[in-house]
């Protein structure tokens, strides 16, 4: 696994030249990415997450769109649509941002649920249907999506069903005070505001890589942990509705794409823990009682590693 955590430490590397201090946050995106996973980025306005989501495509060689979310978002402004052409007098597809291997959706929350929806067939599928006809996606084909967690007015929450198609829910943070003084300085020092990013990997290298993750070893016992995980979300009596398989799915291909980033060819039960709260928290539906306690269903996942016993491997 030494070629795959060397070429992922070369993109993060070259992501880092724009994004400063958020070393761990890019190896929890990058396990995504190479697990084959959507990514739901909730913090606050202006914290390097769409600069994250565009360096990252272009140090991976995929084409990047973006799509702005509003109230006023219509389904085809993201699937696109069929437009007559006078000329040939007959109507052609004109395809939309979601035909791009990574698709930003900004400020998802603010899409109206019935643009939400247009987004349920190709983040499970991994396909778009037009007017009755069906058309594949490139691949990969990942989401990123943003949300303001302060913010509510004038929004619509996703519904769970959306919430459990996101692999993972992550926060980028505040930097510290000597990385955002390393960002003013590195701003000043290119004298423009676009950070120019080079390609490290070409989509097919990335795409053997994305394979060769399927060879990690997974034990049995750890199997267990990771089931022991999500099934005691689904007992604890501040929840409502626990993490579904998909959770514990999701879980096991992190870990496994993480161990790989960290160049081992089997998974430790750290991998897992890691990957705990990103994976479960947001796929925990909390008993009425909780829904205003912030950070609650990370607590209780939180919870949930320190109580639930950790396998001892023989290695």
């Amino acid at each position: 696994m030494k070629l795959v955590r060397d070429s992922i430490e070369s993109v993060i590397t070259e992501v880092e030249r724009g994004v400063i201090g958020k070393t761990m946050v890019l190896k929890q995106v990058m396990a995504a990415i190479l697990s084959g996973g959507h990514i739901l980025f909730e913090d606050f306005p202006g914290l390097a997450k769409t600069l994250i989501a565009n360096s990252i495509a272009s140090a991976l060689g995929l084409t990047f769109k973006r799509i702005q979310c509003t109230p006023d978002l219509l389904p085809g402004d993201i699937t696109g649509g069929y437009i007559f052409n006078r000329e040939e007098s007959a109507f052609e597809l004109r395809k939309g941002p979601v035909f791009s291997n990574i698709l930003l959706a900004d400020e998802i929350n603010r899409a109206s649920p019935k643009t939400q929806s247009a987004l349920l067939e190709a983040m499970q599928e991994k396909q778009v249907t037009i007017e009755g006809d069906t058309y594949p996606l490139p691949e990969p084909f990942i989401v990123i999506a943003t949300q303001n967690p302060i913010e509510y007015e004038g929004t619509f929450p996703l519904p769970e069903a959306q919430l459990d198609r996101f692999m993972v829910r992550l926060s980028v943070g505040y930097p510290k005070e000597a990385e955002e003084r390393e960002i003013l300085k590195r701003r000043r020092d290119r004298r423009k505001d676009a950070v120019d990013i080079h390609e490290i990997l070409a989509a097919d290298e990335l795409s053997e890589i994305m394979q060769k993750v399927e060879d990690i070893h997974l034990d049995e016992d750890l199997e267990g942990y990771i089931v022991a995980l999500t099934t005691n979300t689904r007992k604890d009596h501040r929840v409502q509705v626990g993490a579904s398989p998909r959770g514990a799915l999701s879980l096991m291909r992190l870990s496994m794409a993480f161990a790989a980033i960290t160049g081992r060819d089997y998974v430790v039960p750290d991998d897992i823990k890691l990957f705990a709260i990103p994976a479960l928290a947001h796929r925990v539906l909390l008993e009425p009682d909780y829904w205003m306690r912030k950070h609650a269903a990370e607590d209780i996942v939180d919870a949930i590693c320190k109580t639930v016993p950790v396998p001892v491997l023989n290695r």
